[in-house]
């Protein structure tokens, strides 16, 4: 899946920029700057001035020669390369690549023009070109947001060991690249599951209580086994004790709901990154990891991600397809500076899913004295549905309930952060009474949590 991932590479021929695309390299003013010694004599006697217009001649001819030899921008090929897919927060080298067809050896200065999003500093970079040969340089970058990021052309500076003249290029490698959400944590789950379904197969000796009811196999009774398990048809073919083993059941249907309105546009700061990352891009990559299990486990996932519209709606479907399809829309769900429709999400979910199936809702409370509007529909969708309900945290409301304050601004600001928690706390419970599997976890947990929960949710039989 990676290398379908991975940007196509682009190339292009440099041009000329702009109309005066040639100028002067740093050793003609230095060849220059080492005539005014001849002004020491011309002080002294108007004869010197002849040698002193002799040399400025020498160091222009000698400008023109070492411009002559370089060769001209359409010689120049540049490529812009990738070495794997672009996932959010995730380092990725980017290559370019730069061939000439001329005779001499080139310094080449380059400016590569990218997205804000995928770099916080234009990247710059020296290359030597060999002669008729091609030269390669690798950056990492890390994206700092999902989506459609914009890359625009190669600006070149470039000059031959003489050093006396330069020429100026662009090579446009204009392309659209998309950042999408974390798939190395969503491949690290997938892996997760696997081993622990190979655990699960050597510990099936010892039954527990409210595994899946899909018939598996046969196999001879073991002591422990429940009676209820016998297949009493086989064990009178075989005239011994015969049990059916079972495994959770397959094909079952996941939605996931992505609350993308202005609670989860809160940034959450990463111990590994200079730069925050939003409590949806927290979402999205931990609905992805879920899909990706999920997928494996054999049920069938869906998606919905809303603001105060539908901004993306996945069908359920199963199998490396549907994963590829989730990764290309959840990179385009946008945070939105306006309150969630949740009424709209509620509706367009028991539409679209009449058989019941898990829905798990990421979202998070609003600042309200009233119950807020998500909890009243998370309850109505639980009267058809299993709702994993995970309200989102911020840590820095934690952290100022529990600190010590010594200010009295400190002081307010802990005992309004204790009763927003307090608040929390009394939601969650209320969702829980009422046949929710409501929870609040950080941002950082998130993606754990939910796997942890789906995988208790298929080994219990719960739908």
């Amino acid at each position: 899946m990676t290398e379908a991932l991975t940007p196509e590479p682009v190339e292009s021929a440099a041009r000329k920029r702009g109309w005066l695309s040639f100028g002067f390299a740093p050793r003609f003013f230095l060849a220059l700057g080492i005539g005014l010694i001849w002004l020491v004599p011309v002080w002294w006697s108007i004869r010197f001035l002849p040698l002193l217009l002799v040399w400025d001649a020498l160091v222009l001819a000698a400008w023109c020669w070492d411009l002559s030899r370089l060769p001209a921008p359409a010689k120049l090929l540049a490529r812009r390369l990738w070495t794997g897919p672009i996932t959010l927060a995730r380092s990725i080298n980017a290559a370019i690549e730069i061939q000439q067809s001329g005779n001499w050896p080139l310094q080449v200065f380059a400016t590569d023009e990218l997205s804000p999003a995928l770099y916080g500093v234009v990247p710059q970079f020296e290359l030597v070109l060999p002669a008729a040969g091609k030269a390669r340089h690798e950056y990492a970058i890390v994206p700092r947001k999902r989506g459609d990021a914009t890359l625009g052309s190669l600006f070149l500076r470039y000059r031959s060991a003489f050093a006396f003249a330069e020429r100026w290029a662009v090579a446009p490698l204009l392309q659209t690249v998309c950042v999408f959400p974390d798939i190395t944590e969503a491949n690290q789950q997938a892996l997760y599951l696997i081993r622990s379904r190979q655990m699960d197969m050597q510990k099936r000796r010892r039954r527990q209580p409210g595994l899946g009811r899909e018939f598996e196999s046969l196999r001879d009774y073991r002591t422990g086994d429940d009676v209820r398990d016998i297949c009493w048809s086989a064990t009178a073919r075989r005239h011994e004790l015969v049990t059916r083993t079972f495994e959770a059941e397959r094909m079952q249907t996941v939605w996931v709901v992505i609350d993308a309105g202005r609670l989860l546009r809160a940034e959450i700061a990463r111990p590994d990154q200079p730069f925050r990352l939003s409590k949806l891009d927290y979402s999205v990559n931990a609905a992805l990891s879920l899909a990706q299990v999920a997928s494996q486990y054999g049920d069938r996932v869906a998606a919905l991600a809303y603001g105060r519209t539908i901004q993306q709606a996945i069908g359920a479907g199963r199998g490396p397809g549907q994963v590829r399809l989730w990764i290309n829309a959840l990179a385009h769900v946008r945070a939105e500076t306006t309150e969630a429709n949740h009424a709209l999400a509620a509706r367009a979910l028991l539409q679209k899913q009449t058989r019941r199936a898990l829905v798990v809702w990421i979202t998070d409370f609003a600042e309200t004295p009233t119950v807020p509007d998500v909890v009243e529909y998370a309850a109505q969708i639980a009267k058809r549905h299993l709702v994993l309900f995970a309200a989102v945290s911020q840590p820095d409301l934690a952290v100022a309930a529990h600190q010590v304050p010594r200010t009295d601004r400190e002081m307010y600001s802990g005992a309004a952060a204790l009763a927003l928690l307090q608040r929390r706390e009394v939601l969650i419970r209320n969702l829980r009474q009422q046949g929710v599997l409501a929870m609040e976890v950080t941002a950082g947990k998130l993606t754990t949590h939910l796997v942890n929960e789906y995988l208790a949710i298929k080994d219990r039989g719960m739908l």
